[in-house]
């Protein structure tokens, strides 16, 4: 039965299909920032609470740039300056096989003289043929490799080894970096390499894949440190020492149709509008499978689901077994759903809400309907709470409709009742993020940001160890975790193509780490905030970074940093006050 249900979905779904869905990594921050830049400048239309974007979405986007440009070209000056005219020639030269896949379906409609208006994007609708600003072919390619198949390409620019016909296209790109830090405790690096690739099959079929093995003298993310960045799963050293070795393999396939798409991914992903780590779900935590819906059917409304499978960490003693002389350790079974709905009453204001729900054991089969409630589906199905799962909401409101300037603010919800709001002494486990971003005002290319992320005791903990808000021991929320608070400010300057200069603050405070437990004597909701603070961070940061060519970063960065207080919450080489200098490189991501 099972089997057949899978057939039936599959070939629904490849009927339905239209364009595919590769998504773009969330660590090429450059086009990240660029399309939030358009669309804090007016310029384009973003709704970013979930990321990352599929690279025919970051085109669809860039080509909405280009028609305000060819429709409104008597505005050029006061939309967009000469900067952002090369920054947004410079991506459509990385997304040209997007391009052409997108130009070659608004042929194929008109060929069979279907009505245009029908297509919803409008960047479609009014790009019909490539303008001035997008390349005919790659800017820089070793030309005297495939003279006879012109179908075959050697870039330089983006670094990549592509074919495009009609029907497929291919990209198989390398991953290559390096990055060395010292300061008055020691010093370390950091090198990884591998390869990364996507396809598409016209109207069928979309895959990407990433593979990059990673070795770090020291580990910069672990579960118990309190770290901006991205974990892995570590082969550590032996004899004593800090470093270690990951392999980090990620990817996914894809099929869409006008409205929607629906694939299976291994991939980081983001919810919640941020630009110092969210505080819904980070990239904190490694990978983890999961499937995911998106659909999209008007332009008001977005909607998102996935369910994961998460590393609880948890044995199974039950199922773990000796083989000889060794131990087979089988860990429970940990998953996640989630569901995002984001509502545009008014252009450029998002409204998104959802609810999550982390459960063990089977898999839950009404939390496999996109749409649900999830807390009520688990108190309709079990009576005692020791035998239910760990649910949670969150709220994101984000407004671009005052020009140059993005507001938002985001709620996530673990626990709330509402007798306890008033409650000076008793808490709701919630996190609470308010920030701005300032672009291109009063300054051209001069970029303002501010956040200040707050969250209560008990936030993203839960009593038992199987259903709390981890994967992999990591928290999969905001990377300072709970009872802690930070403020966050950032100037960013891009005087020319490519460059970039950032200065930032960074003020992080953390309290006392208390268990989930109410058997040891304490009320759980009754933990004051930050009455004894137990680490604290002060940061100043400088960064001048340029992008090369397209997905090749160098850069250069100076931290000042005074953290104080336990240890066991930073790697060595960053205790106490340092004056750290770091440096690197990176081909890919």
């Amino acid at each position: 039965m099972k089997r057949i249900i899978i057939l039936l979905t599959l070939i629904i779904l490849t009927v339905l299909a239209h364009a595919q869905v590769v998504y773009e990594d969330i660590n090429n921050t450059g086009i990240y920032d660029f399309l939030d830049e358009l669309a804090n400048n007016k310029v384009i239309e973003l709704n970013s609470v979930v990321k990352p974007y599929s690279r025919i979405y970051i085109t669809k986007k860039l080509m909405e740039a280009e028609k305000q440009l060819i429709i409104n070209n008597e505005e050029l000056k006061i939309r967009v300056n000469k900067r952002q005219v090369k920054e947004l020639h410079f991506y459509l030269q990385d997304f040209l096989p997007e391009y052409r896949i997108l130009i070659n379906e608004f042929r194929i409609l008109n060929e069979k003289k279907e009505d245009i208006s029908r297509i919803r994007d409008t960047a479609i609708q009014f790009v019909p043929r490539p303008s001035s600003l997008v390349p005919r072919n790659y800017d820089h390619k070793l030309g005297f490799l495939f003279k006879k198949n012109q179908d075959f390409a050697v870039s330089l620019n983006p670094l990549a080894f592509q074919y495009q016909d009609r029907l497929f296209t291919l990209s198989v790109r390398p991953i290559l970096g390096f990055s060395y830090m010292a300061n008055e405790n020691s010093n370390m690096y950091h090198r990884y390499w591998g390869a990364s690739g996507f396809m598409y099959i016209r109207k069928y079929f979309g895959g990407y894949a990433s593979l990059r093995d990673n070795y770090a003298t020291q580990l910069l993310v672990q579960p118990q440190y309190l770290t901006l960045g991205t974990g892995g799963i570590y082969k550590v050293n032996e004899g004593g020492r800090t470093g270690g070795d990951w392999s980090e393999m990620r990817g996914g396939i894809s099929v869409s149709w006008k409205w929607g798409s629906f694939g299976l991914m291994k991939d980081f992903f983001t919810w919640g509008n941020n630009y110092h780590g969210s505080n819904i779900f980070s990239d904190h935590a490694p990978s983890f499978p999961y499937i995911q819906l998106h659909i999209n059917p008007v332009k008001w409304f977005d909607f998102y689901y996935i369910h994961g499978w998460l590393a609880s960490k948890v044995v199974d003693s039950s199922r773990s077994y000796w083989i000889g002389d060794e131990y087979r350790i089988v860990y429970h079974s940990k998953y996640i759903a989630a569901n995002m709905f984001t509502f545009t009453p008014v252009k450029r204001l998002n409204i998104s809400f959802g609810n999550s729900i982390i459960y063990s054991g089977d898999i839950n089969l009404g939390f496999l309907i996109p749409f649900m409630f999830f807390k009520s589906v688990d108190h309709s199905s079990y009576f005692n709470n020791n035998a239910g799962s760990n649910a949670q909401m969150f709220i994101d409101i984000s407004s671009r409709q005052i020009k140059h300037l993005h507001l938002y603010v985001t709620l996530f919800i673990d626990e709330l009742k509402t007798s306890r709001i008033f409650k000076k002494d008793e808490n709701n486990f919630t996190s609470w993020k308010f920030g701005f971003r300032l672009s291109d005002f009063p300054v051209r290319n001069l970029s303002i940001t501010s956040e200040y992320t707050r969250t209560q005791p008990m936030a993203y903990k839960h009593y038992l160890q199987i259903t709390d808000f981890t994967s992999n021991l990591y928290n999969m929320g905001n990377w300072m975790r709970d009872n802690s608070q930070e403020i966050y400010i950032a100037l960013a300057w891009k005087p020319i193509r490519g460059l970039l200069f950032n200065g930032s603050l960074t003020l992080a405070e953390h309290g006392d780490d208390v268990a989930y437990d109410s058997n040891k004597g304490y009320d759980v909701t009754k933990i004051p905030f930050m009455k004894n603070k137990t680490w604290e961070d002060q940061e100043i940061t400088f960064l001048a970074r340029y992008e090369l060519v397209s997905n090749i970063y160098l850069w250069l960065q100076y931290m000042n940093t005074n953290r104080r207080g336990d240890v066991r919450y930073g790697p060595e080489i960053l205790h106490g006050k340092t004056n750290t200098v770091m440096a690197g490189m990176n081909v890919g991501f």
